[in-house]
């Protein structure tokens, strides 16, 4: 995720610049970096089984759904004709366009249950780990009396899992949520070299296979260390302890009257958060002037509370930046905006549509207090 920065400079009651920042080198999204000790997936990934054969059309067909493998040059379009879905039906249900070009081996499910082909050998692996299957250049070509007599491929037994991608995730974090390694579920579901995944995008979760061995099982050469055993509590959750209680009760805390303390800005709560979503990166004084909240594409931003258009701008991105004045000496500043509904000047009320979010799932929220950034937090209902 880019971390952004947005600062307001102003002469009078004319906002002169907006400046947002990019990326920021070493951000470790999945939090890999802040966790103590080794992240191991070694036994994930004995777990993992290859993704069973598609057949002649690239469709892999389980229990309870079937999809598809895409094939080099494919299109959502492409692939809705050869297997007789709608063009339409088929993107939206694997959060795409019809026309998106898709790289060979990336895996759509399909909305609903097709003829499959006849059964094809498994696939080979390239040196990126992803599955290419045959089918992924040009189909082999049968006679009419071949494809009558070829037998049907029938659905494998064992179904993996779906996992539909909401804001924030990415194939670590996914791969982790389900104890499997992220190359497995990158060969799974065709996975392109970057690991990118997208909001809304259906993706097959691999199927657990052969156990790990047992370390205390295996014989060691002498002169070599041993295996480190499993401890019991990685199996079994340990038990749990009850602590006697203290025989007096401990002295009451004295009362706080916490409205004394308190700002009148901040005693009413007096703005709305501005898009429906989790916060997902929180108020950091000079290193995140706001808060990142996860929104959907399409979304709906809207004033937090009412005021003036001050300014729209744009970052070196090209997102639009809206900034509200509002009563008080407060502004409230927003970005991650696809489209906007207002106009410099405009007066908005609360609640209203200032635009919609984009397609990077996250909407970037400022309040200041004059030039200077507050958390925001604070000012939220």
């Amino acid at each position: 995720m880019s971390r952004t920065s947005l600062q307001i400079m102003a002469a009078g009651v004319t906002l002169a610049a907006l400046a947002s920042c990019g990326p920021t080198t070493g951000f470790d999204p999945d939090l890999r970096g802040w966790v103590t000790g080794n992240l191991n997936t070694s036994e994930a990934a004995a777990k993992a089984v290859p993704r069973p054969a598609a057949d002649s059309r690239g469709i892999i067909t389980f229990p309870n759904y079937q999809v598809v493998v895409a094939r080099k040059g494919d299109t959502p379009a492409m692939i809705a004709a050869r297997l007789g879905l709608g063009a339409s039906e088929l993107a939206k249900y694997n959060a795409l366009s019809p026309d998106t070009p898709l790289e060979a081996g990336a895996t759509l499910v399909l909305p609903r249950t097709v003829a499959a082909g006849t059964a094809v050998s498994a696939g080979t692996t390239s040196t990126t780990g992803l599955v290419s299957d045959p089918f992924a250049g040009e189909p082999a070509k049968q006679t009419e009396a071949e494809k009558s007599a070829a037998p049907q491929s029938k659905p494998t037994t064992v179904q993996p899992k779906q996992h539909v991608v909401v804001a924030g995730e990415t194939a670590w974090s996914i791969s982790r949520k389900y104890g499997v390694s992220v190359q497995d579920l990158a060969s799974w579901n065709g996975l392109p070299d970057s690991m990118d995944v997208r909001i809304g995008q259906r993706l097959m979760i691999p199927v657990a296979g052969q156990e790990p061995k047992d370390p205390t099982a295996i014989t060691t050469a002498p002169g070599s260390g041993s295996p480190t055993p499993r401890p019991p509590s990685a199996a079994e959750p340990l038990p749990k302890e009850e602590t006697a209680p203290a025989a007096a009760p401990g002295p009451k805390p004295p009362a706080t009257d916490l409205g004394s303390t308190r700002t009148a800005a901040s005693s009413d709560g007096r703005f709305k958060m501005p898009v429906s979503g989790s916060i997902i990166r929180v108020y950091e004084k000079g290193k995140n002037d706001g808060i990142d909240i996860a929104a959907a594409a399409g979304a709906p931003v809207k004033a937090a509370g009412s005021g003036t258009v001050a300014a729209i701008t744009r970052d070196t991105a090209g997102v639009p930046i809206v900034v509200v004045r509002h009563d008080g000496g407060l502004m409230t500043v927003y970005t991650g905006l696809e489209t906007l509904d207002v106009a410099k000047g405009e007066s908005v009320s609360s609640g209203q549509d200032i635009g919609e979010a984009g397609k990077t799932g996250v909407v970037h929220f400022e309040v200041r207090r004059g030039f200077e950034s507050v958390d925001p937090e604070d000012y939220l209902n």
